[in-house]
């Protein structure tokens, strides 16, 4: 089997109210959609483990993990902000979420499979160095390549983040670490209102209008991303896999389609090929109508998993 899908039930226990949009339903959505394009069995499965604290820490301040920690409720719920909640239930989902993410590294990285998807959540990558926002806590793509690099010894890996909103979070972790590459494209001006003028060597942001095509994206994505990533030559790659710029998605402006989720998984599998021996890691970000993320997870992962 090429692809393993890493996941949870604790990660549905995590729960910030029926009015929210990350809701428990995203990995049910997803799950269903394997089963109905037959899909599911086709995948190597594994429970996510829990997380150690010294993978978070990699990326995240000793004092953040602290607050979160101290933070979780017994009963009831507690906000990091007005959209990002905890419930009793949200600490062991975000340790597990963190840990599938490790968990897919070290996988990939054996050769068991050639890549993973991480059906986590919460999501990850708003979660800054020190600061949980967007419905995010530890950002697991982050903790993933920290890993790669520190336990597994790589020299440079890069994260492609195609989710609607710029994974700020990841490039605060990493905006001064140039063996990580962050190529984000996203909508704008729109939250977290960041990422349109902090490009780097190693930051490739790419800030797009509400109104995007799935056309306008590929010309994009062909002229601005794959050229630095080509050049960039990862020994492996992350994916921030965000499903939230979908045309039915009303949690942005953007109008990408199954299609071009297939087209950009492809470009990305293709870099894997020529520069890090195909190795990729997947990791779910965002993506809130519940019929197209199915359908655009199943679509993501027929192409990781060459079928």
């Amino acid at each position: 089997m090429h692809t393993a899908y890493i996941t949870h039930p604790e990660c549905r226990k995590h729960d910030m109210g029926h009015w929210h949009p990350e809701s428990p339903s995203r990995l049910l959505a997803i799950e269903d959609r394997l089963h109905a394009a037959h899909l599911f069995d086709y995948l190597s499965h594994h429970d996510a483990p829990l997380v150690h604290r010294s993978h978070l820490a990699r990326v995240h301040d000793p004092a953040y993990i602290d607050l979160i920690e101290a933070t979780a409720p017994y009963e009831g719920v507690k906000e990091l902000d007005h959209d990002t909640i905890m419930n009793p239930h949200t600490l062991d989902a975000a340790y597990h979420a963190a840990g599938g993410a490790v968990m897919a590294v070290d996988r990939v990285l054996r050769g068991d499979v050639l890549n993973a998807f991480v059906a986590c959540r919460p999501p990850g990558h708003h979660a800054t160095r020190d600061k949980a926002m967007g419905f995010c806590i530890f950002n697991n793509v982050a903790v993933a390549a920290a890993h790669a690099l520190a336990a597994h010894g790589l020299g440079k890996v890069a994260i492609v983040d195609f989710d609607v909103h710029h994974g700020n979070g990841t490039e605060d972790i990493f905006k001064d670490d140039p063996r990580v590459m962050l190529c984000s494209t996203f909508q704008h001006p729109f939250y977290p209102f960041s990422g349109a003028d902090s490009s780097s060597e190693h930051i490739v942001n790419v800030p797009l209008p509400a109104g995007t095509t799935g056309k306008r994206y590929r010309e994009v994505f062909e002229a601005e991303v794959l050229p630095r990533l080509e050049a960039f030559q990862p020994e492996m790659l992350f994916i921030s896999a965000g499903f939230d710029a979908h045309r039915e998605d009303d949690m942005g402006q953007f109008g990408l389609m199954e299609s071009d989720y297939i087209w950009i998984t492809e470009r990305i599998m293709e870099i894997a090929r020529r520069h890090a021996r195909d190795r990729i890691v997947s990791v779910l970000e965002g993506g809130y109508d519940l019929s197209s993320l199915g359908r655009s997870v199943a679509a993501h992962m027929k192409v990781l998993a060459d079928l």
